[in-house]
C-alpha cells in the first residue's frame, strides 16, 4: 500500500482565512465570557452538531426535539422512526468521549476510531465493542436515480489504508491545524471504512483532530451546521476526481478544492460564534472581575460551574499538569485570593473565592 500523501496547494484564498481564523481565535481566547454563559454557548453547540450532523445523514429530528429527547431522553419524535432517537442518542455519547479523548496527550489510534464509530451506530450506549472494517464493498448510489456516486476502496484495502491514515495524523505537524482537520475528514469519507456512519465518525474525528490542536474555541462552535446547510455545495466539494471509482481518479486527485471549503466553513463557524459571544457579553461589573483574572483562572471557572470544590488532582488533569505543577499553581492561586483553601493534607480542597463565586 502506497504511502498516504496528500495533494493540495495554498491558495491566497485558504492563506487569508486562515490568517482570520486565527485572529477570532485569539480574540475568542481572551472575550470575558460568564461561565454561565459560556456554558449556554457550549450547550447551544452541541445540540445545533448532533442536529446538524444526523441531518446530513436523513435525521428528521428537528432541533428542538433534538434539544427535548436529550433532556428527558424520553421519545419525543412524531416521524415514527426509532431510529432517528437513537442516531441522536449515540451522536451524544460519541461527542462525549470525543471531548474526553481530546483532553488525553496520547495520540489518535485505531482503536479510538473504532470506538468513536462504535459510538455512533450503538443508539446512545456507552458500554459498546469497537466496530471492526467493513468486509465488503460499500456502494454509494443516488437514492433517487439509483446512480452510482462513489466506489470506495475494496475492503482489502480498507486496513492497510486505515493503518497507514493514522500514522500520517500522528506524523505529520508541519501544515496548519485547519487544513490537517480537513484533510482528515477527507480521507476518512475516501476510504469509507464502514458500511454505515462513516459521515458521523468523519466529521467527530475532524473535531477531535482540532480540537486535540488547540482549536476547540471553548467547544462553543459548530461545523455541521454550514455543511447542513448547503448540502450540495458539502458533496459538491468532497467529491473529487473524474470518476466515482476510487482507482480510477480520486486516489491521487488534487484536494485543493475541498480544503478551501473546509476552511471557508470553519472561518464561517468562528466568525458566528465570535459575534454571537460578543453580542451576549457580561455587565461592565462582571468584565471588570473577570479582567483581573489570567487566562488559567478564567478556564478554571467552567469547572467551578460543575462543581463546588476542587482538588489539586481536579487541576492537574484538567491542564494536564504534574501533580506537582497543580500544588504550585493552587497555592499560589490561594496566596493571590482567587481560591480559598480548605481542609489539611490529602483532605485538602479548594473553593472560589465569594468575589468570583457570585459570577457564576
Amino acid at each position: 500500500m502506497a504511502k498516504f500523501n496528500p495533494k493540495f496547494s495554498i491558495t491566497n484564498t485558504i492563506a487569508n482565512n486562515l490568517l482570520e481564523i486565527e485572529r477570532i481565535k485569539e480574540g475568542i481566547k481572551y472575550l470575558p465570557i460568564n461561565p454561565k454563559l459560556l456554558s449556554s454557548l457550549r450547550e447551544t453547540a452541541k445540540i445545533a452538531t448532533i442536529h446538524y450532523s444526523t441531518q446530513i445523514e436523513g435525521n428528521r429530528l428537528t432541533k428542538e426535539e433534538v434539544k427535548e429527547l436529550l433532556k428527558s431522553k424520553k421519545v419525543v419524535s412524531n416521524t415514527g422512526r426509532i431510529r432517528d432517537e437513537k442516531e441522536i442518542k449515540g451522536y451524544y455519547v460519541a461527542i462525549d468521549y470525543v471531548e474526553k479523548l481530546a483532553k488525553s496527550k496520547s495520540p489518535i489510534s485505531e482503536n479510538d476510531i473504532k470506538h468513536i464509530h462504535a459510538l455512533v451506530v450503538g443508539g446512545g450506549s456507552s458500554r459498546v465493542k469497537n466496530s471492526e472494517y467493513r468486509e465488503g464493498q460499500n456502494v454509494i448510489t443516488d437514492s433517487l436515480t439509483g446512480n452510482i456516486v462513489y466506489m470506495p476502496p475494496e475492503a482489502k484495502d480498507v486496513k492497510p489504508m486505515m493503518e497507514e491514515f493514522v500514522k500520517w495524523i500522528n506524523l505529520v505537524n508541519d501544515i496548519p491545524v485547519p487544513i490537517k482537520a480537513s484533510i482528515i475528514h477527507y480521507q476518512f469519507v475516501t476510504i469509507h471504512p464502514y458500511y454505515d456512519g462513516n459521515g458521523r465518525t468523519a466529521r467527530l474525528l475532524t473535531t477531535l483532530a482540532l480540537y486535540k490542536g488547540g482549536y476547540d474555541l471553548k467547544g462553543i462552535y459548530s461545523l455541521e451546521e454550514y455543511y447542513a446547510k448547503d448540502l450540495q455545495g458539502y458533496y459538491d466539494a468532497i467529491t473529487i476526481g473524474e470518476s466515482h471509482n476510487y482507482y480510477l481518479g480520486r486516489e491521487d486527485a488534487d484536494i485543493t478544492k475541498w480544503i478551501e471549503y473546509f476552511i471557508n466553513g470553519m472561518l464561517m463557524a468562528f466568525k458566528s460564534v465570535y459575534n454571537k459571544a460578543k453580542e451576549q457579553e457580561n455587565t461592565k461589573d462582571e468584565i471588570k472581575v473577570l479582567r483581573e483574572l489570567d487566562s488559567k483562572q478564567r478556564q478554571i471557572l467552567s469547572l467551578f460551574t460543575m462543581q463546588k470544590f476542587i482538588t489539586t488532582k481536579d487541576i492537574a488533569e484538567f491542564f494536564k499538569f504534574s501533580p506537582r505543577s497543580a500544588r504550585l499553581l493552587a497555592l499560589d492561586w490561594v496566596n493571590q485570593g482567587f481560591i480559598i483553601s480548605k481542609g489539611e493534607g490529602k483532605q485538602r480542597k479548594y473553593k472560589l473565592n465569594d468575589k468570583y463565586e457570585n459570577i457564576l
